[in-house]
């Protein structure tokens, strides 16, 4: 039997070559009706549908433990571990076969369990207890330092031993399409002597990669390098959005605060990790070579190749791709994420948010957020009959990720959110 990676599969459901969810894909959200309401349901994407795996659990045709897509997020079927992940995208890839009668050739079934995704409300896919974001960009990294501190020696003197991070905001995480109110916040004006308090002005998108842990570990237990890739459950697309100039004043010296705590948008569909594995990669060649317990052996891929995009919308609907770039780059891996997280004995918990830091490549066109993009303001980018250095009220950001394959695309949807004004 085919595996439910297998590039051969097809699903009865129609579903296009540059379609983001193939039957290879299968990733888990959750979702109501936009007219109807109703207590939050568990499902999972295929082309342009979306499929109620909690009905189909009610209807006895998933089988797993304690019922677990009866719950309102996806907290419950992760706890579950990486045998029942394996086996409910099996149960799932099987129902959804071109060859297979039991979904397919069930008209009433398929009008109970089947919604087109736009009518349908997407909801925050997990429980978040908490969220770290990393700085794995080198080359973010590099631009910042370089704008900032010093451009011969851009660098600070950790960044190439350990994948540097904070300790973000779990509770203003949202999920994709939710609008973003412009922050207020403590700024210090040019050649002022005391700091005003002002709505931002210079309001930032960042484009990142995130992913939810999906096995603890114990209070005081390390997570070896080698085995840390089994504590993800899935991926989405993350947008870490930045108050520059808030920023600017607070982040000395314990580092950004208010300044990222307003607001961090996440794709609203979770790839599983499983999905991914067919695009594997190594990493690019870490120079010096990281303390052993850091260190991936010679023949693991431990990145990931992903496309990434980045548009911006004005409120009269001109669209324009900001940035292109690949996650591939990326010169910490999630592997070495958790394994340096953990090495003080921090109890990472199922549902826990941890995220790459902005996405940048080598090139001016790979540049993953406004600050790089136009140098600090000073290099305004051309739109339309416009220019931007930074965001606008009325503005939209839509990040894209995906997947190549032959023939297929694992992708992760849109994540989009617009900028409103600030609120008194």
């Amino acid at each position: 039997m085919l595996e439910p990676n297998s590039p051969e599969l097809k699903s009865f459901i129609p579903v296009s070559s540059d379609s983001d969810f193939p039957i290879q894909n299968l990733p888990y959200g959750v979702f109501t009706k936009k007219n109807l309401g109703g207590d939050k349901q568990i499902g999972v994407a295929i082309g342009d549908q979306v499929l109620n795996i909690s009905e189909l659990e009610r209807e006895g045709l998933l089988r797993l433990k304690d019922m677990a897509f009866q719950a309102p997020d996806l907290n419950t079927f992760i706890e579950l571990g990486e045998s029942q992940w394996k086996l409910a995208r099996k149960q799932i890839s099987l129902l959804l076969r071109e060859d297979n009668p039991k979904l397919r050739d069930h008209k009433d079934l398929q009008l109970r369990c089947l919604s087109p995704q736009s009518e349908v409300l997407m909801h925050l896919p997990v429980e978040i207890g908490d969220y770290t974001d990393f700085y794995s960009s080198k080359e973010h990294a590099s631009n910042v330092g370089s704008m900032f501190r010093d451009k011969n020696n851009p660098l600070l003197p950790n960044w190439l031993h350990l994948p540097v991070g904070y300790h973000g905001r779990a509770s203003s995480v949202v999920v994709g399409g939710t609008d973003i109110f412009r922050p207020k916040g403590q700024i210090m004006p040019p050649e002022a002597e005391k700091p005003i308090l002002s709505a931002c002005k210079r309001l930032d998108y960042e484009l990142e990669m995130a992913y939810f842990i999906g096995k603890q570990n114990k209070l005081g237990q390390r997570v070896p390098v080698e085995t840390a890739e089994s504590h993800v459950f899935g991926l989405v697309l993350m947008n870490d959005w930045s108050a520059r100039d808030i920023q600017k004043w607070e982040y000395q010296p314990l580092g950004p605060f208010t300044s990222k705590s307003f607001a961090t948008s996440v794709s609203p569909w979770v790839v599983p990790l499983e999905a991914l594995k067919p695009f594997a990669v190594k990493g690019v060649v870490q120079e010096p070579e990281p303390l052993e317990y850091l260190r991936h052996s010679e023949n693991v891929c431990a990145h990931y190749d992903i496309n990434l995009e980045v548009y911006l919308r004005n409120q009269g609907g001109l669209e324009q791709r900001l940035s292109s770039g690949n996650s591939k780059g990326l010169y910490w891996s999630m592997a070495q994420q958790i394994a340096h997280h953990t090495m003080t004995g921090c109890n990472l918990q199922v549902g826990d948010l941890m995220a790459s830091g902005t996405v940048s490549g080598s090139e001016a066109s790979e540049r993953g957020c406004l600050l790089e993009l136009t140098w600090g303001g000073q290099q305004p980018i051309e739109f339309g009959n416009e220019q931007r250095t930074f965001l606008e009220d009325g503005d939209t950001v839509v990040i894209k990720g995906w997947c190549q394959g032959k023939g297929y695309r694992i992708g992760f949807g849109d994540l989009s959110g617009t900028i409103l004004p600030a609120q008194d």
